[in-house]
């Protein structure tokens, strides 16, 4: 089959190039699917540079989320049932691998894709929704009424989680972002309020806007930069929620760590694809339930910011690292 590769295992975008590697065989209770479209993630790029931290089980291919049909199927337990066959349009989350035009998954890990859905759309979905149904439901433990801040708010797992805090009855949702334009996109997505950060302190909006009261919930992709700012606005008994360190992991001292006591901070760090398979599965189930009957319906939305062919991959990955985008950076397969 053929996937994109990495010139010298590691290298900037205009390293990827498409080459003919072995075709992944199914193994026992997992299937073969052949690709149609596969979503760009920012862990990707990080992978590509030699920075990310691969999951033994994961191959050297790139990507971890999906669509396309079901090609073959791998021999499965007694105790499993059937539930899919060859023809199958499906969508699902893989540990590596899903740029390529075959990818073998678990058969777990599949979502059956809805007829009136494009590719595009499922493979879209998967590793940005999931994150984010974890971040607010298995990790922060949203209840009815929290405030809740979403930073990187125009990236796509924030795009997600403002829309899921929403749904989960959220009383109210605020976003940092980095340009005007992202302000008033997160806003029409329901934010509250919205911060450029360049422009303006994100710190005294947000405190002002909840009476110095702060917020319940902080879910953070920043790290460094943001980590004694996020225990200013946090409430009590805030719960910080750390998925990324885009501005680095070293706090330089001294650090007032007071507030963690006085508030009562629960702090927690957490990633998806490092995580066995069982865990993986009850977030799939989870983000099934919570996520996909709004988009169905068209009550939530997935925006796509651009759709590549995988020949431009390398113009994809381009695009992801201007941090302009908002939406999701997609490539199709032509078969």
């Amino acid at each position: 089959m053929r996937a994109v590769g990495i010139q010298g295992s590691k290298g900037p975008a205009t390293s990827l190039f498409i080459e003919e590697v072995p075709t992944p065989a199914p193994k026992r209770n997992e299937v073969l699917v052949r690709v149609k479209a596969f979503g760009l993630n920012r862990m990707d790029i990080s992978q590509r540079e030699g920075r990310y931290p691969v999951p033994p089980q994961a191959p050297p291919i790139l990507g971890v989320e999906f669509s396309g049909v079901i090609h073959q199927i791998g021999d499965i337990d007694d105790n499993d049932q059937d539930l899919w066959e060859v023809g199958d349009e499906v969508f699902g989350l893989v540990y590596g691998g899903a740029y390529a035009e075959y990818v073998a998954v678990s058969r777990h890990m599949l979502i059956r894709k809805p007829s009136d859905w494009s590719w595009e759309l499922a493979a879209a979905i998967p590793e940005t929704w999931m994150t984010a149904t974890q971040a607010l439901f298995d990790i922060a433990h949203i209840q009815p009424g929290d405030r809740v801040l979403w930073h990187a708010g125009a990236s796509t797992v924030s795009i997600a989680g403002i829309q899921l805090s929403i749904a989960a009855g959220a009383s109210e949702v605020y976003a940092s972002v980095g340009t005007d334009e992202k302000v008033q996109f997160t806003q029409k997505l329901g934010a509250r309020r919205s911060f450029n950060y360049r422009t303006s302190d994100w710190v005294t909006g947000i405190r002002e806007a909840t009476d110095q009261a702060g917020v319940d919930i902080i879910i953070d992709f920043i790290g460094k930069d943001y980590f004694t700012k996020n225990l200013d606005v946090a409430a009590k008994d805030g719960r910080v929620v750390i998925l990324g360190m885009m501005s680095g992991s070293t706090i330089p001292g001294p650090m007032e760590i007071a507030p963690i006591l006085r508030k009562r901070i629960t702090i927690s760090g957490s990633t998806l694809r490092g995580r066995d398979l069982k865990y993986q599965i009850s977030v799939k189930e989870e983000m099934v339930k919570r996520a996909l009957p709004g988009i169905a319906s068209r009550q939530i939305q997935v925006p796509i910011e651009r759709v590549f062919s995988w020949k431009d991959v390398s113009l994809a990955h381009q695009l992801m690292e201007t941090n302009s985008s908002k939406g999701k950076i997609v490539c199709t397969i032509e078969w």
